[in-house]
């Protein structure tokens, strides 16, 4: 976005300040200026020169000496312009003076070129005559002066004038970065009303004065709008016996500040108002309209539409198209179409003005592959209540410029207007936040300067349509904070929790996590949350598993990364595959990342996002060396209830016969187990690989860091064993659950010590042997206490069908 200092001025006539120091100061307050140009830099001691006398060279055939009054005295000037006559005025450079760079357009030479007195083939010349490519500019800014010459005033100019001061250079033009926040500062208005606050000054907008004739545009235009969601407004207005001409100088050297080039009155009158509001315009020949209709409507799949640059461009139904009672007339906020532009045979015109889906319009805009300053700005989202006044003001300047008559009222579809945004005001709450000692008075005062409504009664803030920015507290601070100065808020302590230097409870769970994972063996990895729809076959997943319910990506990257991942499993295995690709033996791999599971399909609110710690390894180590990584996790967490491991797990990318579901207060929190084989070829790892998988947001609960010491134990413990023929159906999470069942008060530990299948034993049956440890906190344990509770413990093993062995 650029200005120019004398635009900006014409809304805020007390502004004076020097180029650098309105940098300085919009840039502080949020409007940051990314640099500025003088268009006088290299420009000095150049008047406007009359000539009042012209004789011919007497040793040069295409020199002529030309006698120039400069004001205060006559000059004598040797040129070799061909388009200098008597009478004429013209932009002359005294001795010393300088301009800036050659005969060629935009050519500028750093610090300008020094003209001196001489002698051009004998006769002495005392300045020189400049074109308007001398002068800095180019012919597409000053359209009247010549191709090749020197530039020609009006003759209303006074001799002696400051020639760049009647040519508009003494100006500065800002360049602005924007951000797409702030829709209202791509527009000079916006602008302005930001350097009226930053300066305190007035900020006096344009004066828009009612137009029109007594007669009802409704009787030259229909319009409708098939399309709402894409459309929330379109206001039409209708000129009639239309007179295209030149636009005024002022217009013209305005648009010339800022880089667009002069046309003829009803395009820089659209181009105009496009800068000045931020409203893109467009103009129709109303003649050229079937029906004398407008309809806004999605193109047809396919639909070839030329566009005002005569390119034939392929639309699709997803472009908004406006058109006539028969065909289409222009591509919705980018381009009109060649079939209806104003040519200068015009005698009626019908003025645009509509607000767009700025999604829509920045996706047509890439699919048709053309990008407009119409659409560069309805893709940030503009105001639809900006519409209508803009159409105004264009239709102002047309009756002000003489361009046409305006037909009495406005065409208005407007399907759901935009009403203000009302903001909760705290002004204690704000001083919080900034660490200041604002005084409410005062915030206000700065919300006011920006056009900021408040309402005392319910003490809420009331945001114009136009700020896109301003919806909580926290918005309102920034606001107070910009125009407070940031560097006049002192220097402050955080205030929160923040300043007790520690993390949040979740994520010191998830640091123990990786401090388990590292401490044995395990290096950390992250994977893409994106993922392909085809893993959900390799990891042989039933075609009504929960998991194939995905969350597809609007845009993706490829089918590759088409899905957010339900499962982490996935980017796991194929890390544990390059590593074993790549012949590394023993690899051990973590990773703490999301899964993203929809709570309806298709989407009407996010989807949640699960924490997963998977676990994954080959090589050294089996089922029984993950199962201790992860009894290792919770026990560091605090969770010192036993786990369970149910073995019908019912996963079928792992081995049947080797997983397990993590059981927890009943509850399963994750599951682990050695990877199908089938699993295991697809993925390319040739040997046995083990996960495991636990759901952070499930442990979260149990977890604690809460630590209860107890004394060093006083008396002796009692240790019995137990050797038991075991049916092979029998877990031994079921014997230990029927030692700490049965095993009284004074259990204190068991251990499982030896396992045995062989010839010994008979068939169907495993031995298994235990250390089972007994002791008091307050006493020596007597013979009869231990052999009651053994008695209870052998009971309930005999219920399992377990003999003891002998």
């Amino acid at each position: 976005m650029n200005t120019s200092l004398s635009w900006v001025k014409a809304y805020v006539p007390e502004l004076d300040v020097t180029a650098q120091e309105y940098t300085d100061a919009m840039t502080l307050t949020g409007t940051k200026v990314e640099g500025f140009e003088k268009l006088d830099a290299d420009l000095d001691k150049i008047v406007v020169g009359q000539i009042e006398k012209i004789e011919k060279h007497p040793d040069a055939d295409k020199l002529v000496i030309c006698q120039v009054n400069v004001g205060t005295e006559t000059v004598q000037i040797v040129t070799g312009a061909t388009n200098v006559f008597e009478g004429a005025k013209v932009p002359v450079v005294l001795d010393g003076g300088r301009v800036a760079g050659g005969h060629e357009p935009g050519q500028r030479v750093a610090g300008g070129i020094k003209i001196k007195k001489g002698k051009l083939r004998g006769v002495p010349s005392y300045g020189m005559m400049c074109s308007i490519e001398e002068l800095g500019s180019t012919r597409d800014m000053y359209p009247e002066a010549p191709e090749n010459g020197i530039y020609i005033f009006h003759d209303d100019v006074q001799v002696g004038a400051d020639a760049v001061e009647v040519l508009g250079l003494h100006d500065v033009v800002f360049e602005y970065e924007i951000t797409s926040n702030r829709v209202d500062c791509y527009s000079v208005v916006g602008i302005a009303r930001e350097a009226a606050a930053t300066f305190n000054k007035e900020f006096k907008p344009p004066v828009v004065t009612e137009t029109g004739n007594n007669e009802d545009v409704n009787d030259y235009v229909k319009v409708s709008v098939e399309n709402t969601n894409l459309c929330s407004r379109y206001c039409a207005r209708v000129v009639k016996n239309i007179k295209i001409g030149p636009s005024p100088e002022w217009m013209q050297r305005r648009l010339a500040s800022v880089g667009i080039r002069p046309i003829n009155n009803l395009v820089d009158i659209t181009n105009y108002v496009m800068e000045e509001y931020g409203q893109p315009m467009h103009a129709y020949d109303l003649d050229t309209l079937a029906g004398h209709q407008i309809v806004v409507k999605n193109a047809a799949e396919g639909e070839k539409f030329t566009t005002l640059d005569g390119q034939e461009r392929t639309m699709d139904q997803d472009v908004l198209m406006i058109c006539d009672g028969e065909k289409a007339v222009g591509i919705a906020g980018i381009m009109g179409g060649e079939n209806s532009m104003i040519t200068d045979d015009v005698t009626t015109m019908l003025f645009e003005a509509a607000c767009f889906d700025g999604v829509n319009i920045r996706k047509s805009s890439k699919r048709v592959g053309l990008r407009t300053d119409a659409s560069g700005k309805f893709e940030k989202g503009l105001d639809p209540n900006n519409a209508m006044d803009a159409l105004n003001r264009a239709c102002q300047l047309v009756e002000e410029m003489g361009a046409g008559e305006v037909v009495g009222g406005a065409v208005d579809v407007y399907s759901k207007k935009k009403e203000p945004v009302r903001v909760p005001f705290d002004a204690a709450k704000i001083n919080r936040m900034l660490g200041t000692g604002i005084s409410e008075e005062e915030m206000i005062g700065y919300f006011k300067k920006i056009d900021l409504g408040y309402d005392a009664e319910t003490k809420e803030v009331i945001a114009p349509t136009f700020r896109h920015d301003l919806f909580r507290i926290a918005d309102l601070a920034e606001e107070v904070a910009r125009f407070y100065g940031y560097d006049n808020i002192p220097t402050t302590l955080p205030d929160g929790e923040a300043t007790t230097g520690k993390l949040t409870f979740k994520l010191r769970i998830e640091q123990v996590a990786r401090d388990i994972a590292e401490f044995c063996g395990f290096s950390q990895g992250m994977s893409y949350s994106f993922e392909s729809p085809k893993v959900f076959d390799k990891l042989r997943l039933p075609e009504d598993s929960q998991l194939r319910k995905t969350v597809d990506i609007m845009n993706p990257l490829g089918e590759d990364y088409s899905v957010m991942r339900t499962t982490s499993l996935n980017g796991m295995l194929t890390s544990l595959a390059t590593n074993y690709n790549r012949r590394n033996k023993n690899v051990r791999l973590y990773e703490l990342g999301n899964v993203y599971l929809p709570k309806s399909l298709p989407l009407t609110e996010l989807p949640e996002e699960r924490m997963q710690f998977t676990l994954g390894m080959y090589g050294d180590g089996d089922f029984f060396t993950m199962k201790g990584v992860v009894e290792e996790f919770f026990e560091k967490i605090g969770m010192h209830e036993k786990e369970k491991y149910d073995p019908d797990a019912g996963k079928t990318y792992l081995h049947p016969g080797r997983q397990a579901n993590i059981i927890y207060d009943g509850k399963v929190v994750g599951y682990l187990g050695e990877i199908h084989p089938e699993v295991a070829d697809a993925y390319g790892i040739g040997e046995r690989a083990y996960v495991a998988v636990i759901d952070m947001p499930e442990i979260l609960p149990y977890a604690t860091f809460d630590r209860k010491y107890t004394g060093i134990a006083k008396y002796p413990a009692v240790t019995r064993d137990i050797s038991m023929v075991v049916p092979k159906k029998i877990l031994v999470g079921q014997i230990e659950e029927v030692i700490e069942k049965n095993g009284g008060a004074h259990l204190e530990s068991y251990k499982l010590f030896d396992l045995y299948e062989g010839a010994q034993i008979k068939a169907g049956f495993k031995s298994v042997a235990y250390s089972i440890v007994f002791r008091a906190k307050d006493k020596t344990l007597e013979e009869a206490e231990i052999t009651a509770a053994m008695n209870k413990i052998l009971k309930g093993l005999e219920d399992l069908g377990i003999e003891l062995r002998k």
